[in-house]
């Protein structure tokens, strides 16, 4: 559904359908570029969110994101990638979980 020019859209959490075995050990967290945050406010959400974020590697993350239009920036447990993948939507980032 098309939104009426001028509309702000809020950004979502975008579920997948799951690729895993059904043993919740593994998923995958996707962050899309949305050209509305700065890098440093992308940052700060990656290194808030991601166990083990720094910001060098947040940076190079983002950048990926912002050139190449997508990242996945987690990979792991099913739990910990739900957690990560809520708190970047509630940030305002456009993020999908598989």
């Amino acid at each position: 559904m098309a939104n009426p020019p001028g509309t702000l859209v809020t950004p979502e959490l975008l579920e997948d359908v799951s690729t895993s075995t059904g043993d919740d050990l593994e998923a995958r967290v996707t962050v899309y570029n949305c050209n509305c945050h700065t890098y440093q406010q992308v940052i700060q959400l990656f290194c808030e969110a991601i166990p083990g974020m720094n910001p060098k590697r947040a940076f190079e993350l983002a950048w990926q994101i912002d050139h190449q239009g997508s990242a996945v920036v987690y990979s792991g447990e099913r739990k910990t990638a739900e957690g990560i993948a809520n708190h970047l939507a509630a940030g305002g980032l456009r993020v999908a979980m598989q």
